[in-house]
């Protein structure tokens, strides 16, 4: 294994922490990044929230000190306030990386023709991505995209050469269309024709890596540069120590009692609390993890749900403090985490489909449901 290079950033391991809605915060990239190396990307900000300076898109923003390098994740539909956002960062110094997310499936987002949709209108792709690069300026600029919107419409091979030739410093891949959402298979072939049709810049790939040996294998038969990891280190920030491992030719890998496991957790929300500055707003934002961590536990229903109840973090740590320490790790914890389904069809603006070629320009709302975050 190489190390990764973005522009001028040198990533070892090749791993990058998926930006994910409401996990990737300052507190869950400290805890990832205290297992192991890698780039750790923030959660998604919306280009126009940022340079209107919403007072929620500054505060996600925040990094944790020591962070380094600092990466922002950019949504963005109109080329000229993408690069007004991606200059506003690299002139206020707010981040090292600008990431900009072109894979987004939901319905939400992709029904005003942005997220995963938006590739298929090639003028407006390039656009966007060369008003992203002039107004980076020294800032590497990548983009992580999904194959296309179905097996018919295909586009990640033509939004990757129009990468490499606007001056994108690498590009990630997920191997899903957006109208399989989560589910199904991830297409590792199809990172490896990107590969191939992109040689010139690091290409990444992303989906279905669930253990550390899922990213060695990934690498190994599509010749990627680095892989991207999403909703494998759910519940599972360790998994960053386990790639380091594997990347480093071990064999070893961290499989943690249940009493390590808990740690974890509480170390986990001590972070929120310092990320928020409020008890209250980290422990219940902690509630959606403590499913994540205890998966595969032997833990019955009434404890599970004291956990994410608890109010405070005394009252958290003494919850934790009655789990069985020596529980070994369980084979059920292995394997896929979060949300697994598929779509019967992606939502689309009307006619989105009619001529891929076709100069577009879509309106503020296409961001609206994504302002601050």
């Amino acid at each position: 294994m190489e190390t990764l290079k973005i522009g001028p950033i040198e990533v070892w391991p090749p791993v990058v922490l998926a930006p994910m809605a409401g996990i990737t915060n300052a507190a869950f990239r400290t805890l990832c990044r205290e297992q192991g190396g890698g780039l750790f990307v923030s959660e998604m900000i919306t280009s126009r929230a940022l340079v209107e300076r919403n007072r929620k898109t500054l505060a996600m923003i925040r990094f944790a000190p020591g962070e380094s390098p600092r990466s922002i994740q950019l949504y963005g539909v109109d080329p000229a306030t993408v690069g007004r956002a991606a200059k506003m960062i690299a002139q206020e110094g707010l981040a090292d990386h600008i990431d900009l997310n072109f894979g987004c499936p939901v319905p939400k987002v992709t029904r005003r023709g942005g997220g995963a949709a938006l590739p298929y209108k090639r003028g407006l792709l390039r656009a966007i991505l060369r008003a992203a690069v002039a107004g980076a300026g020294p800032l590497p600029v990548t983009m992580k995209m999904r194959k296309g919107i179905d097996d018919d419409h295909l586009t990640y091979l033509d939004a990757g050469r129009i990468a490499a030739e606007e001056g994108v410093a690498a590009v990630a891949l997920h191997g899903r269309t957006a109208v399989q959402h989560y589910g199904g298979t991830a297409d590792w072939t199809a990172i490896a024709r990107l590969k191939e049709a992109v040689p010139e810049i690091p290409v990444l790939g992303n989906g279905d890596i669930w253990s550390a040996d899922d990213a060695v294998r990934m690498m190994q038969r599509t010749g990627c540069d680095g892989v991207v990891v999403g909703r494998g280190c759910l519940g599972r920030p360790w998994l960053f120590r386990d790639l380091a491992r594997a990347m480093e030719g071990s064999a070893e890998r961290c499989r943690p009692p249940l009493g390590e496991v808990a740690a974890t957790m509480a170390r986990h929300a001590e972070l929120l609390v310092e990320c928020f500055g409020s008890e209250t707003h980290a422990l219940a934002d902690f509630r959606k993890h403590v499913g994540w961590y205890l998966k595969g536990f032997t833990v019955g229903a009434a404890t599970r749900a004291a956990l994410t109840s608890a109010r405070t973090l005394d009252e958290l740590r003494a919850r934790l403090a009655e789990l069985d320490a020596a529980q070994p790790w369980p084979q059920a914890a292995e394997g896929p985490r979060g949300k697994s389904n598929t779509r019967r069809r992606v939502h689309l603006p009307d006619g989105w489909l009619d001529d891929p070629y076709e100069e577009v320009a879509l309106d503020a709302a296409a961001e609206a449901d994504t302002s601050g975050g």
